[in-house]
């Protein structure tokens, strides 16, 4: 068996697949995710597994569908927020990743690997913290699902060590992930290493470093673009605890703190990749760059747009699952290569096993595809992708789920049973209903929606017997 590859995985959060210069934002400017993406391949048609963050966290983790692992909306833990209400109780759903999953990390821990998370966890409290589930080392993993005290230090993270005031957090795990790096080899230690660099970034709250924001205030400024002429005002999310709130949708990339945010993010992803060459192990080293959801742009100040993709965070329209992701590795991938087959979150698992050379244990990953066969420019055969999401989306999505295959779509609400089927290849946007046109089509695609969640024990959301 030849060396085993190195994993960075890099976990971005509500990332919308616009959101970089190489995927088509003429707004944000990251020149050295771009350089990333000349250098590997870029998936046209990435989705991440759900419309909220701890789903797919938990789905990357295990190689595992949201509804099968029973975590499908994002942790509350203090219960707050949910069940929403509207016309549906919200369905219930586990507020941990489950015990007993032998994730990832563990599955390469058990093969020798050096295992690592830096940043964002949000799967449960403290006993299922990243070190109860195959991680040697965690910092900055919490039940935490945003940087609640802010960007700015002091953070109150309890598993990240207070930084000097005023220090950004982004830079801070960057400078965290590289001191991994830089004792990894001053220790001598030879074993592979699985690294989840999982930045809290760009998640609410949207705070920038002043000279960043003041960057992209004059190219706003520069480009004549304003809040009154970026910002719509949409249809209202009726719903019992949040009756008559507004939905705004951002219709153009503007926000000069976002943009800041993600330049800041840029510069340290380079940061980081430029430690993996001083440390020799660039060319050894798988690096992932992924979001896990769409970008945020129906609601909590619509800081980003995912047009011509539908709506964002929260829905299970395409501004809501569809991700960047890119993918480097050297001598495998060859460089500035385009893949356009639909990929999602659990390939990722086993992906990284077989990289790896790692046997899959039975029953592990039940739901990933590899894609290594994608990274050697070879086809593979057509599947589905799904979609469960028996919540209200605190951005204005009702509770929905759906299917992709090949070019077509199809939706099912959950509160009137509406379906909704498009046509990807000719309408991205998802602006005309083919439900109707095509019946044959819609009904092939419902029953296999039906048929995967009854495999998967998908739970649904309960009627509220409270409105008529």
């Amino acid at each position: 068996m030849g060396t085993r590859p190195n994993f960075l995985f890099i976990f971005l959060d509500d990332m919308g697949w616009k959101d970089l210069a190489c995927t088509g934002s003429t707004f944000y400017e990251t020149p050295n995710i771009d350089r990333l993406s000349r250098q590997g391949m870029t998936f046209a048609n990435a989705y991440a597994s759900c419309p909220v963050c701890s789903p797919s966290r938990a789905s990357y983790l295990t190689g595992k569908y949201p509804a099968r692992l029973g975590v499908t909306d994002w942790i509350d833990m203090s219960g707050q927020s949910h069940p929403l209400r509207g016309k549906l109780i919200d369905a219930p759903y586990i507020k941990h990743l489950p015990e007993g999953e032998y994730t990832i990390a563990q599955a390469l821990k058990d093969e020798g690997y050096a295992t690592w998370h830096v940043g964002k966890w949000h799967l449960g409290g403290r006993e299922y913290y990243p070190e109860h589930f195959g991680f040697e080392k965690n910092i900055g993993g919490c039940s935490w699902g945003h940087p609640a005290q802010g960007y700015f230090s002091p953070y109150g993270i309890e598993t990240l060590e207070e930084g000097p005031e005023g220090e950004y957090l982004t830079d801070r795990l960057t400078d965290e992930a590289i001191g991994l790096l830089k004792a990894r080899k001053e220790e001598g230690d030879t074993r592979p290493f699985y690294m989840s660099m999982c930045h809290y970034a760009v998640h609410t709250p949207i705070q920038v470093k002043e000279e960043d924001r003041l960057r992209f205030e004059k190219k706003a400024r520069e480009l004549g673009l304003d809040k009154e002429t970026a910002l719509v005002e949409g249809e209202e999310f009726h719903t019992e605890d949040k009756t008559g709130k507004h939905v705004m949708r951002r219709v153009i990339q503007s926000d000069p703190s976002y943009a800041g945010m993600i330049w800041n993010l840029d510069q340290n992803v380079g940061r980081l990749l430029t430690a993996l060459e001083e440390c020799g192990e660039a060319e050894n080293t798988v690096v992932v760059f992924t979001s896990d959801n769409g970008g945020l742009a129906t609601a909590e100040g619509s800081p980003t747009c995912n047009l011509p993709a539908s709506e964002g965070k929260g829905w299970v329209y395409e501004g809501g699952t569809r991700v960047p992701l890119i993918v480097r590795y050297p001598n495998v991938i060859k460089e500035g290569t385009r893949c356009d087959i639909p990929v999602t979150t659990p390939d990722f698992y086993p992906t990284f096993l077989e990289l790896a050379g790692i046997e899959k244990k039975e029953g592990a990953a039940p739901d990933g595809r590899s894609m290594v066969p994608l990274f050697e420019g070879r086809r593979m055969p057509e599947r589905p992708v799904f979609w469960h999401y028996p919540h209200y989306g605190n951005q204005g999505g009702t509770p929905a789920a759906c299917v992709v295959l090949g070019n077509y779509k199809y939706i099912e609400f959950f509160e009137d049973g509406r379906e909704e089927l498009y046509d990807l290849a000719v309408d991205f946007r998802e602006t005309n209903n083919l439900a109707e046109e095509l019946p044959e089509t819609a009904r092939k695609l419902k029953l296999l929606l039906h048929g995967w969640q009854q495999e998967q024990c998908a739970v649904f959301p309960a009627k509220n017997e409270n409105i008529m």
